[in-house]
Order: C-alpha cells, then structure tokens, then sequence
C-alpha cells in the first residue's frame, strides 16, 4: 500500500472520528438542577441520585449539574419556582413550602396538623389531591415529575420544654418565608421570624431567636443542638414534601423518550429518598438524643390542644388553597 493510500485512509478514519465526536456534542446536554440542601442532607442526594439515574439510562447522552445551597437563586429559596419557570433554572428537586408563593394549592401542606403521619402524606400526594396539586404546578409553565420527601417539621428552642401552646407565648421562632408559617406561630402566641436558612444559624447562635422549625434530619446534619438549640418537640405539625421538576420548554424541547428517562429516574429517586429519610428518622432521633438534647413528645391531649389553638389559622387559608382541594386531602387522610 502507497504511503498516499495510507495517508487517505488516515485522514478518512480522523474525519469519521470528528464527525462522530460533534454527533456526540450535538446529542448530549447538560441540565441544571437546582437544590437548597447540599448532598450532606437527604434532600440533596435526591437530586443526586436523579442525576446519576438519567446519565446511566440516557448512556451520557443527558446529564444534570446539580447547584445546591440555592446557589442559582443567590440564596433566596422563595425565588427558586419563578426562576425555573422563566428558564433560569432547567430542573429543581423543590420544597413545597419554598414554592408555595407561586402555587398557592402547595400550601395545604403547611396546614398545621392536617396530616398526622407517613400513611396521610401518602394519602395524600398519591391520590387526587397529589394529581390536583400537579396540574396546579403544570398550569405554571413547570413539569412536576415526582415526590420526594424533607418529612415532618419538628420544634426546637432554647428556652424550655414546649408541650403546650402557652409554652410558646412570646418565643421567637424563625420561620421560612411563608405568611401562613407567621400566621400559625401567631396564632399559637409565638413571635415567629422570617429569615433565610443562612441568617437563621447566626441568629440562634446569638439568642436573636429562640427556636427554629425543621425535619429531624435538617436538625441532625445541621447540628443545630449546637447553636443553643437543646429543647426538641416531636409534633408533626406539617410535612414538606419535596418535588421533581423541569421548566415546561425544556421539557418540550426533549424527545420522548429522553422525557421518560427524566420522570422515571425522578420517581425512582423520588423513592429512594422517601425509603432512606424514613428509615433514618429513629437513628437521628437516638443520635440527638444522646447529644443531651431533651426531647419531649406530646400525648394525645396535649396534641388536641395544639391542634384547637390553629384551627382559626384553618378558617383562614383553606379558602386561599381551595376548598375542594382541601377537603378531597381530609378525606384521603381519613381513608388511609
């Protein structure tokens, strides 16, 4: 063979390879997905977990950078939905509560004490309601694509034992910048305080608050004993589910089956994460525990009472979340 021949060959074997190679770049994409945890709490191995799904079922051909800590909303949680829906931001694994400012149906499950336990939330999320509540966030120009789970948001202070609503009267509580979180803490005769999860760490540091509201495993991995916090209620007195989403234009510009990749690897991770947060709850309860933090857990009365105290907080926000919505929740609560 002429060393001309060999040459052609060549130079036909490095243009089939460059074509191939700018295929590959054309083919593959990257999302973002933004989270407000790091992957050091379960809600941020979510949207890892989602990410590593959809890069092994797409083989590379989709990936998904995950941005945690709200880092692409500049810390500001609330901001997260608009900047998704305007295509800022490709894909979130969100809070309910955090979203809520813009889907006002999300906001039933801030309803103090609606859902007692695991088996309502999943009434709930997985019957009509859920549905319902997903065609409220598709009406937004968001795909939501699954559940995840932040689980129940337990109370923490540095003053006392809170076992009563009177416990609570004149406590400063930072609360998450939802009016219906400073209208429940009011009604209880709290002081409750808006501030980001950033500034709330300095503030109990300081004493500038007195307690906080978060799941065990925020408390946990936080180590939020830490910062004065040595008084713990377990009251279940709302669930933030979390949930899988995609701006609807990205979604549109995505072919079918590269759409089913993304859903299925988001229920899947959806319940990976459900599985893992529950199954850590008692571990992180022992752990807190043993780090000399008092625990106290409310007996049947003493939850009645705290339920009667936030029932005027119900009248209130049922009609702002919708009434048929709410009831079809009760009822799914009521069935399980």
């Amino acid at each position: 063979m002429s060393s001309s021949s060999v040459f052609t060959k060549f130079a036909a074997g490095l243009a089939g390879a460059a074509l191939l190679s700018a295929a590959f770049s054309i083919q593959a994409r990257e999302l973002s997905i933004s989270t407000v945890l790091s992957d050091a709490f379960p809600w941020g191995q979510a949207a890892e977990k989602w990410a590593e799904l959809v890069e092994e079922r797409s083989e590379g051909r989709l990936t998904m950078r995950v941005y945690s800590n709200a880092q692409l909303v500049a810390g500001d949680q609330t901001r997260e939905f608009s900047a998704m829906r305007s295509g800022l931001i490709d894909a979130a694994v969100g809070s309910t509560i955090n979203w809520s400012p813009q889907v006002p149906e999300l906001n039933l499950f801030s309803l103090p004490f609606l859902l007692p336990d695991e088996a309502a939330v999943d009434a709930v999320t997985g019957g009509e309601a859920g549905e319902a509540i997903f065609a409220a966030i598709e009406s937004r120009d968001v795909i939501p694509l699954a559940w995840g789970e932040n689980g129940f948001r337990q109370l923490s202070n540095s003053r006392g034992a809170i076992a009563a609503p009177e416990d609570l009267e004149g406590l400063k509580i930072r609360v998450v910048g939802s009016p219906l979180f400073q209208d429940t803490f009011s009604a209880l005769g709290a002081d409750p305080t808006q501030m980001s999860w950033t500034d709330a760490q300095p503030a109990l540091t300081t004493g500038a608050v007195d307690g906080q509201e978060n799941p065990l495993s925020v408390f946990d991995v936080a180590r939020i004993d830490q910062v004065g916090q040595e008084h713990l209620t377990l009251w279940n007195y709302m669930n933030d589910p979390l949930i899988f989403a995609v701006n609807r234009q990205v979604w549109a510009s995505l072919d079918e089956a590269d759409r089913e990749i993304l859903r299925e690897a988001a229920v899947d991770a959806g319940q990976w994460e459900i599985a893992m947060t529950r199954e850590q709850e008692a571990e992180r309860l022992a752990a807190i525990r043993e780090r000399g933090v008092e625990v106290t857990e409310l007996n049947e009365a003493q939850y009645r009472a705290f339920v009667e105290a936030t029932e005027s907080v119900h009248q209130e926000w049922v009609p702002q979340i919708g009434e048929a919505l709410v009831e079809a929740a009760r009822q799914a609560v009521e069935a399980r």
